[in-house]
């Protein structure tokens, strides 16, 4: 809903209410949806404004989890500026002048040039400083505040970094000084490590995107949100690794405030971390479960009660754990084999961005590779949602697994669920694997011996009607070595008509 306030130098305020706006888009979306309200606050300067300012005011209610004001005014031709400040009605929320015309600020995070925060309800106020306005001159300004309460984000980018399809590499565990992340510094010895050496490692490594996850805290959201311009080939995600006793959580995508206290007030149970990630639209995984818990490595493996159910990802490559006892796979396959659909992914782990890119956990090692609608966080995070995804175990720039099921007209792919279509045909297409074998498992997989690949490679296998439950393709190496995992496709019996 829109309320438009207008003015010629005051403002006069126009409210109108918008809960049935906001009843009929939750019943809509049937879920809690993000809901915003938005301002619109309108005026005019003229020559008598020149070298003066003017505060104009708008209202922000209870509630509420991101202000962003997007700024427009005309007279440049004439050679009218007008600069922008904020504030709340508590304290001075910081000045940008000329160089931007669109900010956001948040309790975790904000546009540089304004400060992060609560955002109290009450009157704030966009401070309009004139440094030139001509005598005679008139620059008409609109100011559009959106007040978002939903907790929502959807990325730093304000556009896809790529439009269109296609296979995007990432790393989704990674940490940097925020938590204990640790680099050499010049002196030689190590210290906590600035976020952007990480990043100057994924972008040395070709990746698409990252996602920072330091360790139940929310502080490196104002980095990354100072540092994306700058990276504008390399997306960066919000993320925090929810430390707990009974395990860890990543939580993907969400920049409002989350307890992690497993098993105190703030979250006596896992459900309540769930709830508040779900609200947000945030994706969550398992990180390596298969790890031991102790003094060693305490609270790693994963003991926590949980409803797998809500559970979208586990982690079934940590660093470059993929075999033995500690390997993430068998926690992530008993989840498949008890009917969930779950998708597993890979993350580094990585603790020092200077780390040898030939030794894992090095950035990037493994690597995450997502076949995504674009180039951007909702894109992604749905389509790890949607389990279309494989994971380079040793973090090359291009080895690619993609497989899919045609039968009937119609074709799936990894992650997606066949329910009644009849006999069809399995096919895979691996490419910069050469001297690699193709392996199947799961219950719905036949015993196939497979030949050698080449460099650039397509194998098929008709399958015949009645194949049931999940089937997933790896490849590995000569030596047995995982290469790739591949996520499974889902066969379902056809459902019962009435």
């Amino acid at each position: 809903m829109t309320i438009i306030l207008e003015g010629w130098v005051s403002i006069v305020a126009v409210r109108a209410t918008w809960r049935s706006a906001c009843v009929a888009l939750l019943a809509m979306l049937g879920a809690q949806a993000a809901t915003a309200e938005v301002l619109t606050l309108k005026g005019a300067l003229t020559g008598a404004d020149h070298q003066t300012y003017r505060e104009v005011p708008f209202r922000v209610p209870a509630g509420t989890t991101a202000v962003t004001v997007d700024f427009a005014y005309t007279g440049q031709d004439q050679k009218a500026v007008i600069d922008l400040g904020l504030r709340d009605p508590q304290r001075f929320r910081g000045w940008s002048g000329g160089n931007k015309a669109r900010f956001t600020l948040t309790d975790t995070w904000a546009t540089p040039s304004y400060l992060p925060g609560p955002l109290p309800p009450g009157t704030w106020r966009l401070i309009l400083g004139v440094p030139n306005l001509r005598k005679g001159g008139r620059a008409a300004y609109t100011a559009t505040v959106t007040l978002d309460r939903g907790g929502m984000f959807h990325g730093f980018a304000a556009a896809p970094l790529r439009a269109g399809p296609g296979w995007y590499r990432g790393d989704l565990h990674l940490h940097t000084g925020h938590s204990d992340g640790a680099c050499a510094p010049q002196s030689g010895q190590k210290a906590p490590c600035p976020l952007f050496r990480t990043l100057d490692a994924a972008a040395a490594r070709g990746l698409d995107f990252v996602a920072v996850t330091d360790h139940n805290t929310s502080s490196h959201f104002q980095a990354l949100a100072e540092l994306q311009p700058a990276y504008d080939r390399l997306l960066l995600i919000p993320g925090r690794e929810v430390t707990t006793f009974q395990g860890h959580l990543n939580v993907l995508g969400m920049t409002a405030p989350l307890d992690f206290q497993l098993g105190s007030p703030r979250a006596p149970t896992l459900d309540r971390i769930l709830d508040e990630a779900e609200t947000a639209r945030a994706l969550v995984s398992i990180n390596h479960p298969g790890l031991p818990s102790g003094e060693v490595c305490m609270g790693c493996g994963w003991t926590a009660a949980t409803d797998f159910a809500r559970i979208p990802a586990i982690e079934a490559i940590n660093g470059g754990v993929f075999a033995g006892p500690f390997s993430g796979l068998p926690f992530w396959e008993a989840r498949l084999n008890a009917g969930l659909r779950v998708t597993g992914v890979g993350g580094s782990d990585n603790h020092d961005a200077t780390l040898d890119p030939a030794r894992a956990p090095a950035v990037g090692r493994p690597t995450t590779v997502v076949h995504a609608r674009s180039l951007s966080q909702d894109a992604i995070l749905d389509a790890i949602r949607a389990g279309h995804v494989f994971v380079d175990v040793l973090g090359t720039r291009d080895r690619l697994l993609d497989v899919r099921f045609e039968a009937a007209g119609q074709v799936a792919e990894m992650g997606d669920r066949v329910s009644g279509w009849g006999s069809g045909r399995l096919m895979a297409h691996v490419v910069h694997a050469a001297g690699g074998h193709i392996v199947l498992s799961g219950p719905a997989a036949p015993a196939v011996k497979t030949e050698p690949l080449e460099d650039d490679a397509a194998f098929s296998l008709d399958l015949p009607t009645g194949a049931h439950g999940w089937l997933r393709i790896d490849v590995v190496g000569p030596d047995g070595g995982l290469w790739l995992l591949g996520n499974p496709i889902y066969f379902e019996p056809e459902a019962p008509t009435r």
